[in-house]
């Protein structure tokens, strides 16, 4: 739900959203402008770090596409190997569990 009203916010492409393990959870939506671009996903992994979180549980994607990116993925696991990843249509009907 975090994820899917970051994106509808400010219309943004994708938006997501990450618990760290202290339960709190950090909502983005992806920035794209003319000379810098980020993912929803990276966003939000970013604004965890950036609070100190050490690790991550969860995470959700919200996006018109059916498939990860994997510089996303790549990016969600060096906080945590483990981490579930879902993902969601912009109609937010999960398309996907992603289970490392």
């Amino acid at each position: 739900m975090l994820a899917r009203s970051a994106r509808a916010r400010v219309a943004a492409a994708e938006g997501a959203a990450v618990r760290d393990e202290t339960g709190r959870t950090y909502a983005a939506a992806a920035v794209a402008l003319p000379s810098f671009s980020l993912s929803a996903l990276r966003l939000a992994v970013a604004m965890a770090v950036s609070s100190g979180a050490a690790s991550l549980e969860a995470a959700a994607l919200v996006s018109d596409t059916d498939v990860a990116d994997p510089a996303d993925l790549a990016v969600l696991h060096d906080l945590g190997p483990s981490v579930t990843l879902f993902l969601a249509g912009t109609d937010g009907v999960l398309r996907a569990t992603l289970v490392p």
